[in-house]
């Protein structure tokens, strides 16, 4: 098979309606679904700017909007704020364990609970098992659930891949009841951890909109980098 056969191709998605802000269009280029990826071809799209979904690999491409921003933690210049530190200590009960992506019915309901009672109406209500699956892992890359008890009661479970270089934040879903531990920071916080702890440089938090209320905890966080005009940058874009 000659190299022209390896190359990896790209797809643009008809225009749909934006998830983020209302009354856009959405549209999205999509890395070939049939090409045989890897960490390492991973790595090298996130450092670019795409995020995984399923087994998809999506970058926003919207001719009227460059809204979506990816961004990125760089772990070794990363300091707590002292928001940071009262969240840390808030949650220094839990217990975490970092687990293989796989279905458990434990984790299922969770997350079921958590879409209807944080997204209700937002589309992706009551999901199925496939859903959840379909949703959260992929056949070739390689995902942790990185699962936060107390005692035994699971409260979170952070989602997130493993890159050459970096951990990316695919999702995380939380105890609705367990609002004030600030559950989705603490996940972000763990994931700096144990970036740093596996002596990887970068943590990607996806895209970040300046007009969507639901992504401004993102740049509330300090070493942040943005990714824009074809290269990384330490300030948002203007």
């Amino acid at each position: 098979m000659n190299q022209a056969a390896h190359k990896l191709e790209y797809y643009i998605t008809p225009e749909h309606i934006c998830n983020y802000l209302p009354g856009m269009q959405a549209r999205t280029v999509v890395a070939d679904p049939a090409f045989p990826l890897n960490r390492t071809h991973y790595t090298k799209l996130a450092e670019k700017g795409f995020r995984r979904s399923g087994n998809y690999i999506y970058r926003p491409n919207c001719p009227a909007c460059q809204a979506c921003v990816p961004v990125r933690i760089d772990v070794n210049n990363f300091t707590m704020r002292r928001n940071h530190h009262r969240i840390w200590r808030r949650n220094r009960d839990l217990s975490v364990n970092a687990t293989p992506a796989q279905f458990r019915e434990e984790y299922f309901d969770l997350y079921h609970r958590y879409i209807n009672t944080r997204h209700k109406n937002g589309g992706m209500e009551n999901p199925t098992p496939t859903d959840f699956m379909q949703f959260l892992t992929c056949d070739w890359a390689e995902t942790l659930f990185f699962e936060m008890r107390v005692e035994n009661r699971l409260v979170a479970v952070a989602v997130a891949d493993i890159l050459d270089n970096g951990l990316s934040a695919v999702y995380t879903f939380f105890d609705p009841d367990s609002c004030k531990r600030s559950p989705g920071i603490y996940a972000i916080l763990y994931e700096i951890y144990e970036a740093a702890r596996q002596k990887l440089d970068w943590l990607y938090l996806g895209y970040w909109i300046a007009g969507c209320q639901k992504m401004s905890y993102k740049n509330r966080f300090p070493a942040l980098q943005y990714y824009y005009g074809n290269r990384w940058n330490l300030s948002e874009p203007v």
